[in-house]
């Protein structure tokens, strides 16, 4: 006996599994969190959008019960810059193995988003006292050839860096309590830091004017000085973040086997 949803999403056209391709982003963490915990922080559109970076407002819009949920996402790109798009989802809660997955197809018609349409899923595995939550998605750019390439060279690892951060956000504000507001103003906070250090130290190896100051000092320090300034760049720049602060560095960004769609995803349609 199938579902009411499993019904309903039988009705819709089936688009056939696939391998994620060779260009698929593919994002896995950690989360020491209960599954019900996890599952709510990260389907309920209200707790989704806070620690998303993807997302600015995501809302789910009316459904029958059993139906698949559509929703609107909205990513403000610019102060007076909103992309918008439309999306379709479904969840499976209750699985055999223990696992919970969902599966989503998006689009978006604005002339100015990369991004035209696309799929993905996210998979929830209980591990010990966690829960290993990954996702995986692609998606195909407009804009031709420049389109292309300017996905391949910028938009593309992007969008991958901020999947992982945003889930290393989550992981802090599920184990540590660390809210996503916070978490934010953490990283900037460190970003700054870093970007402060970083310029002293260029700004001083272009200049000797330091030396001058050091008296008797200065001839060695004269050797010393350019060593510290550079042992202080790479400080700044290779330094691993603080516990409190996002990081994407935390996250997994390569699958340990070949990852593959779950078969819910092909009995989305793609929304228009």
């Amino acid at each position: 006996m199938l579902t009411p949803l499993e019904h309903s999403l039988k009705q819709l056209p089936e688009l056939g599994e696939q391998a994620m391709g060779h260009g698929s982003l593919y994002i896995e963490t950690r989360i020491c969190a209960d599954l019900d915990t996890l599952w709510t922080h990260t389907q309920h559109p209200s707790q989704h959008q806070r620690w998303d970076l993807r997302f600015t407002e995501i809302d789910y819009l009316p459904r029958a019960e059993g139906e698949p949920q559509h929703f609107r996402y909205a990513t403000r790109v610019l102060p007076f810059l909103t992309i918008a798009g439309t999306g379709i989802s479904a969840g499976e809660k209750e699985r055999p193995d223990g696992t919970r997955t969902s599966a989503l197809r998006f689009a978006s018609p604005h002339p100015l988003s990369l991004l035209a349409e696309g799929s993905g899923y996210w998979r929830y595995v209980p591990d010990g006292g966690g829960v290993r939550f990954l996702t995986g998605y692609d998606y195909r750019p407009r804009w031709g050839a420049f389109g292309a390439l300017a996905d391949r060279a910028l938009f593309r690892p992007l969008m991958g860096w901020a999947t992982a951060w945003s889930f290393d956000r989550l992981r802090l504000w599920l184990e540590r309590g660390i809210t996503p507001e916070r978490a934010l103003r953490n990283w900037l906070a460190e970003l700054s830091a870093r970007a402060t250090l970083l310029a002293l130290a260029c700004t001083g190896l272009a200049t000797e004017s330091v030396l001058n100051h050091l008296g008797p000092l200065a001839a060695p320090m004269a050797y010393l000085y350019p060593l510290l300034l550079v042992v202080t760049a790479c400080l700044a720049i290779f330094k691993s973040p603080l516990p409190c602060t996002p990081a994407a560095r935390r996250c997994l960004r390569t699958p340990p086997i070949r990852a593959r769609a779950p078969r819910l995803l092909r009995t989305l349609e793609t929304p228009r």
